[in-house]
């Protein structure tokens, strides 16, 4: 048995992850901003200092778990109306997390398994999926922070021995999903007609259940050590697939027109939404190979099955 500190245990992957390590066995602290929230079993400890100021100084006398996993992040945010991005997200993304990963060595933790984001690498696969070793050529200022708090992680590592794990995962859908997902489902469930049908380009999803047993495996194999894992399901859907699929489980068939990825891309350009068209168009697989031959992790879930959640998990709320 294993005792898991959880950071951002109350948020859309840390219940999900709470689930998985109580299900099977393991302790779990979760570590919070806000009390509430987290799944059954799972102890809380809440820290409200910004960007885990002072979160070695309040360390709970006698929590010595075995491994963090750092969920707790400033996520990407489409209109971010922050002076300086960069700055606000190294303060949380960067900063933050080695506040976090020094206080745990502190502790005696001994693995820190860091959730950093496809988008740390790049937001298009360039023609085949990527891989952990390829040139990181983050976007944002999101993306940047990720793969800033990385290397920085890296290096802490190398001058103190702490065991960082790194999981990079695409897109992450799952009941009580929210963003582009959930608005992808409103106008599949209201009818709105979608200029999708045409568009070929696979993008690499992961069902919050899949993500959350690789972080458990990557929490408590000791062969995940010192790794950077990719993490997504066994399909890579085209968005019109995605729509249809979700129309399936909705029991509300997608309306898809063929609009021709070059014209959804002149009017995003036009409209200052080419992000947006970006991620529709666009194509981002991922390479899993590292992490199925490492682990002899496969995910427990299939796309449609994780689809067909979240879908019930949908109807459910209307």
């Amino acid at each position: 048995m294993t005792h898991v500190l959880v950071s951002g245990a109350n948020g859309f992957v840390g219940r999900a992850l709470g689930r998985a390590l109580i299900d099977a066995g393991h302790t779990v602290t979760g570590l919070v901003r806000q009390p509430r929230g987290c799944v059954d079993g799972v102890q809380e400890w809440v820290h409200d200092g910004k960007d885990f100021a002072g979160v070695a100084d309040t360390w709970p006398q006698g929590l010595k778990p075995d491994c963090v996993v750092h969920l707790a992040a400033r996520v990407h945010i489409m209109h971010d109306d922050a002076a300086d991005p960069d700055t606000a997200f190294r303060a949380t993304n960067v900063e933050g997390t080695l506040r976090l990963a020094a206080a745990a060595l502190q502790n005696g933790v001994r693995r820190f398994v860091f959730v950093s984001s496809i988008k740390a690498v790049a937001e298009s696969d360039g023609g085949r999926p990527l891989r952990e070793d390829d040139p990181a050529h983050a976007e944002d200022a999101y993306g940047r922070s990720k793969r800033e708090a990385e290397q920085a992680l890296v290096r802490y590592s190398e001058a103190t021995g702490l065991d960082v794990v790194i999981v990079r995962p695409p897109l992450v859908y799952g009941p009580d999903v929210r963003a582009n997902f959930l608005r992808l489902m409103d106008a599949v469930w209201k009818g709105v007609p979608l200029p999708l049908a045409a568009i070929g380009a696979r993008r690499s999803l992961v069902y919050v259940d899949n993500l959350a047993d690789a972080l458990m495996r990557c929490a408590t194999d000791s062969r995940a050590a010192r790794q950077c894992f990719h993490v997504a399901d066994g399909d890579a859907l085209t968005v019109a697939e995605l729509a249809r699929s979700l129309g399936r489980h909705l029991h509300r068939p997608a309306r898809l027109l063929p609009v021709p990825a070059s014209w959804l891309r002149l009017v995003g350009g036009l409209t200052g939404r080419s992000s947006h068209v970006d991620r529709l168009v666009g194509a981002l697989q991922v390479d899993t190979t590292r992490i199925r031959t490492v682990l002899d992790w496969q995910p427990p879930y299939s796309t449609d099955d994780g689809l067909a959640a979240t879908a019930r998990w949908y109807r459910s709320t209307r």
